[in-house]
């Protein structure tokens, strides 16, 4: 995907938008742009994805070291494995929002 030319700030921190991607955000009062920075920050995209992520994860984990875990056999992989499995459903999640919100 090519830049588009976006004319403003972002209207979260200010900054001016100039050549850089934007990202659009509606809001109850209107349809607002703002930078990658602020966009990666936005609550209500977190939260969903953290709901995306706790759920899939869960799932996930269940699947992969459910066996591991009712066996009672926890080893030091798990201490990275289980992050892990929550961390990628959050990432795509956040990924695919912000994905359809690019301008």
């Amino acid at each position: 995907m090519g830049r588009s030319a976006n004319v403003g700030s972002c209207a979260r921190c200010g900054q001016p938008l100039g050549e850089r991607t934007a990202f659009e955000f509606r809001t109850p009062r209107s349809l607002v742009r703002t930078c990658v920075a602020c966009a990666v920050r936005d609550t209500p995209t977190l939260r969903r994805s953290g709901v995306i992520a706790l759920t899939v994860g869960t799932l996930l984990t269940a699947i992969n070291q459910g066996d591991v875990l009712l066996a009672g056999q926890w080893t030091a992989e798990l201490l990275w494995k289980i992050p892990l499995t929550y961390a990628v459903p959050f990432v795509v999640a956040t990924l695919g929002a912000l994905g359809s919100r690019r301008v």
